[in-house]
């Protein structure tokens, strides 16, 4: 779901929100303690679940209560461990004294399910969790990290040691808004010609958040003008179809006949999304290729790693288009929610035109999922 971004916040407060998230990403990836504080006064101690070893772990063990640390699991991954959902957004589980690091990056990767099923019994919480501590699976998504974390939390300032305050401290309100505020803070950083087989006038246009992070692209194919309805299509990159060619998808035969149909219609734009794999990452999208080669489909591949079924959001795409000049287009998907999510940011879809191309024996299966369970307009 996307979140608005306040308005009442200025441009450089939403830069140094996401610039302040951006730096607890690195710490988390780095397998370090990332402090995590709520609009409540509650603040809680993370770190990351897949990078567990057991000297962090007793780092953190060290600067909670005698009842910590927390493991916390989304409710799809929780459920495939069987674990009972008491409470909303995620799962606190106890941390048993017989509990290795090794079991902790086993209970958040689904890669061992199969060959180490007997696990437990673990009995979910039933306490409230915390803004601070929910938000800290959110940053580990935004991390592209496995969404399981290890926390510690700390009631208040008077109760916290003097060893946390060398931590890295992010709030749960920048965390919960950071695709937001990184659509908000896109800057057009380059622009160039790029002759393409298919239209040699064609335009690829830089767009930077404001954190410094990854690019988005927008492929200009012709001569679009505002306030003419202009063929979009949105494409989250796919570094296994877009550049390798995988018959496991169908997004390089999307990406190819989109700027095709765009040189045969005269123009259109592409905006290239940096969010591979469905918003989870290159690493986690082959992990769930190797769930589905253990019979998983698409779907559930990505509910076992404890993601949604699609994690993307459009902020990005319809900034892009405003800064283009366009508020209404024709969009090339066969994804409603693409639809709805653009709906949502303020762009008009003046007509939604099918995108649809031939099945191989590889993704037949995929396909029909995408549209079996999320609703794809592929038939």
């Amino acid at each position: 779901m996307i979140h608005d971004a306040n308005p009442d916040r200025t441009l450089h407060e939403q830069g140094s929100s996401v610039v302040q998230v951006e730096r607890a990403v690195f710490e988390l990836r780095c397998g370090r303690i990332v402090r995590i504080g709520d609009a409540e006064g509650r603040t809680v101690l993370v770190l990351a679940s897949e990078l567990a070893t057991q000297d962090r772990i007793d780092a953190l063990r060290s600067l909670g209560d005698e009842s910590d640390p927390r493991v916390l699991l989304t409710h799809h991954r929780a459920e495939t461990l069987k674990i009972r959902l008491y409470t909303e957004g995620a799962v606190s589980l106890p941390y048993p004294d017989w509990l290795t690091a090794g079991q902790i990056r086993q209970l958040a990767d689904p890669q061992f399910d199969l060959a180490d099923p007997m696990r437990g019994p673990f009995l979910a919480e039933r306490e409230l969790l915390s803004d601070a501590a929910l938000s800290s699976i959110r940053l580990a998504k935004i991390a592209r990290l496995l969404p399981s974390t290890l926390c510690v939390s700390l009631d208040s300032e008077s109760q916290e040691p003097e060893a946390t305050a060398g931590f890295l401290s992010v709030a749960a309100a920048d965390i919960d808004r950071y695709d937001a505020d990184t659509a908000t803070t896109l800057k057009r950083i380059a622009a160039a010609q790029v002759p393409l087989s298919c239209s040699e006038n064609t335009r690829i246009m830089v767009f930077r958040p404001g954190d410094g992070g990854v690019e988005h692209l927008a492929i200009i194919v012709g001569n679009p003008s505002p306030p003419d309805e202009v063929l979009v299509r949105l494409h989250s990159q796919c570094f296994t179809g877009d550049l390798l060619g995988s018959l496991k998808c169908d997004c390089g035969d999307q990406l190819r006949g989109a700027l095709e149909l765009f040189a045969k219609e005269g123009s259109g734009i592409l905006l290239y999304l940096a969010q591979e794999g469905r918003g989870i990452g290159l690493t986690n999208k082959l992990r769930a290729y190797a769930l589905q080669s253990q019979g998983f489909d698409t779907v559930e591949a990505n509910q076992r790693l404890g993601f949604e079924d699609d994690e993307r959001e459009f902020a990005a795409a319809a900034e892009m288009l405003r800064q283009l000049g366009f508020g209404r287009v024709r969009l090339l998907t066969n994804n409603p929610r693409k639809v709805a999510q653009l709906e949502q940011c303020g762009v008009e879809i003046a007509e939604r035109v099918s995108h649809t191309f031939p099945s191989n024996t590889h993704n037949e299966r995929y396909l029909a999922v995408k549209a079996e369970k999320s609703g794809h307009l592929l038939f």
